[in-house]
């Protein structure tokens, strides 16, 4: 577990502090829970857009990473279907300025024209390169929205279309930025070499006095139940045809989770797994073939998509497909292999507690989530499923009645 003391701040701001004094620098990472799945039809990408118009300035920051660059600070961010994350890495010593810098942007986003305009150009060049005018770009708009119907997962992060973002007007920023860039919806963790008291004094005074949101967060809507097979052709300048084929699963903390995602490191994960010495190595179908779990808080999706060999069809790769998947529903998962992908889960999460970054995101992510504790709760509960529960939930889950797919094909 990683060793962390928390507290809330009026406002409501969730704060999680790790103390490491073996090393000299500091990290700050602020999670907004806010993402796509907050959005709604007309109004897509905008959890994406702001990401980028958080670096533009703030009221006393005209150039945020300039500020952070001159005491030997660099920061990022990413935003995803669930939540938006700011991170900072700089010398502990430097700790007040990045406080400075996330809370001066947290009450005072700069909303000018200008760069309003700038960031809306910014974006829309990013969804061109790499959307549309890359090979097989597109191929998660279409799966996404043959997936979902009514959930805000339909669409990706960067939004269902440019036009969406064209039409951006202040007010719809300043609405979105009122709503969901507020303190009590936010979780802030530092990790470094700071003492916890210390931090506690000095978060408390630049963020204490922003006012807590005054509008409400609306969920989203509930996706409809599946009860039958979606399909669907797209065609693009593209040197083979590919398969998207998707399977609906349960949401981050529900039942059954863990156990799809361990389905997806047995099929996917290493030279030895399923897919790669079936479908890849000891077939002449594919050329690349991979699953993996999206990892949504709502319901999501288990994802297998590949790459097919010069002249054969996304449906003869999805029919190869099918006789694998039937085969290990059938048989299951051999213990050796069982034990093998709970190794490298071993590994994982010991390699991600390595970076202090690392250290920080998980803690925070947790905390949105719903408990830090969560990080060893979440891994004790993977390591613990059986291959017989693995087994149960590939058939369950790996069902075409909840599946959807998408071939895409070459184009004439």
């Amino acid at each position: 577990m990683i060793d962390y003391k928390e507290f809330v701040l009026d406002n409501g701001l969730q704060v999680l502090v790790h103390e490491d004094p073996s090393s000299e620098m500091a990290v700050v990472n602020l999670l907004y829970k806010v993402g796509s799945r907050n959005e709604k039809m007309g109004k897509t990408g905008l959890a994406h857009y702001f990401e980028h118009l958080m670096f533009a300035g703030s009221q006393n920051i005209p150039a945020f990473d300039s500020a952070l660059e001159r005491v030997g600070g660099s920061s990022n961010a990413f935003t995803n279907t669930d939540i938006t994350n700011y991170y900072i890495t700089l010398p502990a010593v430097n700790l007040e300025t990045a406080l400075w810098l996330e809370s001066d942007r947290m009450l005072h986003l700069s909303l000018k024209d200008k760069h309003i305009n700038t960031q809306k150009q910014v974006v829309i060049e990013e969804f061109k390169q790499r959307y549309l005018n890359q090979p097989y770009g597109n191929a998660m708009h279409h799966l996404r929205s043959l997936a979902y119907e009514q959930h805000a997962y339909r669409w990706p992060t960067i939004g269902e279309k440019i036009e969406d973002i064209e039409q951006f007007e202040k007010n719809d920023l300043l609405a979105f930025y009122q709503n969901h860039y507020t303190p009590d919806n936010a979780v802030l963790c530092i990790a470094g070499k700071v003492k916890f008291e210390a931090v506690r004094e000095r978060v408390e005074h630049w963020f204490g006095e922003i006012p807590t949101g005054k509008q409400s967060v609306v969920a989203p809507i509930s996706e409809p139940l599946q009860q039958r097979k979606k399909s669907k052709e797209v065609f693009g300048k593209v040197p083979t045809e590919a398969l998207y084929k998707v399977y609906r699963i349960p949401g981050r903390l529900q039942d059954g989770y863990l156990s799809c995602d361990l389905i997806t490191d047995a099929l996917s994960f290493g030279r030895s797994a399923v897919l790669e010495q079936k479908l890849v190595k000891g077939g002449s179908v594919f050329a690349s073939c991979q699953a993996y779990v999206l990892g949504n808080i709502d319901p999501g999706l288990l994802v297998v998509t590949g790459k097919l060999e010069n002249g054969v069809s996304a449906e003869q790769g999805e029919m190869a497909l099918e006789k694998v998947l039937d085969d290990f529903k059938r048989k299951g998962i051999p213990d050796q292999v069982l034990q093998k992908i709970k190794n490298q889960t071993e590994a994982m999460k010991t390699y991600e507690s390595v970076s202090l970054l690392g250290r920080a995101m998980r803690l925070a992510y947790y905390a949105y989530l719903g408990n830090p504790f969560l990080i060893n709760e979440e891994y004790d509960k993977k390591m613990g499923i059986s291959g017989e529960k693995i087994q149960e939930a590939a058939k369950t889950y790996l069902n075409d009645n909840s599946a959807a797919v998408v071939y895409y094909k070459c184009q004439e």
